[in-house]
């Protein structure tokens, strides 16, 4: 079912990332392994399954961060095979799994979800090294705990408890173990690892629609359909010049026409303060410095993008095709970061030993062949630096074949 046409190479040795996505029952998947480098391609008809493998490795990222099953899993009856048969008590569920690489070696993950007839978490496991570090079962059914046994390896050689049904018992291990014991160390620096490597990932699908419409300023991170891109345009744009004329290239490879700059601009300021003065004239507002503006998002009121085509005329973003808007939305996703990402990273672990992954669904959709080529040329060398990761989907990857560093792994409807 997969078929990898290029090695992966190795991130840096010290920063965890996920390198398998095992689908053993989810949605229109069963007893799928698909093994993720730097850079993967999902490849496949419409069908085959690669908005699924996406939706399951963004639910187990979101399942490391803490959340819940019903946030992780808003659908959980779509989750479940079609043609799955209940039980004796009318359940059905699915499961999911993958593996970490990282510090403490090669982490695996497998949960079993009950979605019907209520979501909870059935069953769990955390092994390295064919050993069991944690492993969860339900094993009463009217009651909202699985049973818990993890690896101590001291006079008593595991330890059980109860723990909650509707989160992952992975991200809970810190709380619950005490690392007194070499068996404990290494079962909280496996976990570390798991949730480290899940946690920071971002689902991404532009839309170009809401991107060709004017957006508060001030609204905070990218958002997955990136139709808040001018807001965060207005800020990247003064924060990281040398970011942003990377950006700019990047669209300057990819759009038609000169571009000389990305910027937004504001299309009006607010209403006046309370103290009844009169709202600023934007022209004010444009000739303060760039620091006081983004101290102070209040006062603008929207802004929108354009393209500074160099020669004193800009055109705004809602005039270009939905190909050039998904394309500079992508390249400014693979040159930012958590800062400017809608992400959940993980707050205790420094960000030098952290990797983000890109979940890109659509990642070709509507790109010509050079903007394909682009895009693929810019995301392979922000991969090769080993502090993003991209995984995409894409329905025909022959264009992609033989560069440098790209896994692809075939899927289809069988």
């Amino acid at each position: 079912m997969t078929e990898p046409s290029a090695p992966a190479a190795l991130a840096q040795p010290d920063r965890p990332r996920v390198t398998e996505l095992r689908l053993a029952a989810f949605a229109g998947l069963r007893r799928a392994v698909l093994p993720l480098g730097r850079l993967t391609l999902l490849a496949g008809p419409s069908g085959s399954g690669k908005t699924s493998a996406l939706r399951a490795y963004e639910a187990l990222a979101r399942l490391g961060g803490g959340a819940r099953l019903g946030e992780a899993f808003p659908d959980p009856v779509a989750c479940v095979p079609e043609r799955a048969r209940p039980d004796a008590q009318r359940r059905r569920g699915f499961r999911i799994g993958c593996t970490a690489d990282g510090p403490a070696g090669l982490v695996r993950l497998d949960v079993a979800v009950q979605a019907e007839p209520e979501l909870r978490v059935v069953g769990e496991r955390l092994t390295a090294d064919g050993l069991v570090l944690l492993e969860t079962a339900l094993r009463d059914p009217g009651k909202r705990a699985v049973q818990a046994a993890w690896h101590t390896a001291g006079p008593t050689p595991v330890t059980r408890g109860p723990l909650p049904d509707d989160r992952l018992a992975t991200p809970l291990l810190p709380l619950r173990v005490a690392g007194r014991t070499s068996g404990q160390r290494r079962v909280l620096a496996a976990a570390e690892q798991m949730v480290v490597a899940l946690r920071s990932a971002f689902a991404c699908d532009p839309e170009p629609a809401r991107m060709r419409r004017p957006v508060p300023a001030g609204s905070g991170h990218l958002l997955g359909g990136c139709g808040n891109l001018a807001d965060v345009l207005w800020r990247t744009r003064a924060e990281c010049g040398r970011r942003h004329a990377q950006f700019v290239a990047a669209v300057r490879a990819g759009c038609a026409g000169p571009v000389a700059d990305v910027l937004a601009q504001p299309v009006d300021a607010l209403a006046p303060p309370v103290t009844d003065a009169p709202a600023p004239p934007v022209a004010d507002v444009l000739a303060r410095p760039v620091a006081d503006v983004l101290a102070r998002p209040d006062v603008i009121g929207t802004v929108r993008a354009a393209l500074d085509r160099g020669d004193g005329v800009r055109t705004d973003l809602g005039r270009l095709g939905d190909g050039e808007l998904r394309y500079l939305a992508l390249s400014l996703v693979l040159l930012t970061g958590p800062g400017v990402l809608e992400v959940d990273p993980a707050g205790e672990v420094p960000a030098a030993l952290q990797t983000l992954t890109v979940l890109a669904d659509g990642f070709d959709r509507a790109l010509d062949p050079r903007q394909r080529r682009e895009l693929l040329g810019l995301a392979a060398r922000m991969c090769e630096r080993g502090h993003i990761r991209l995984v995409g989907a894409v329905s025909d990857a022959s264009w992609a074949a033989g560069t440098p560093g790209v896994t692809v792994v075939h899927l289809n409807r069988d």
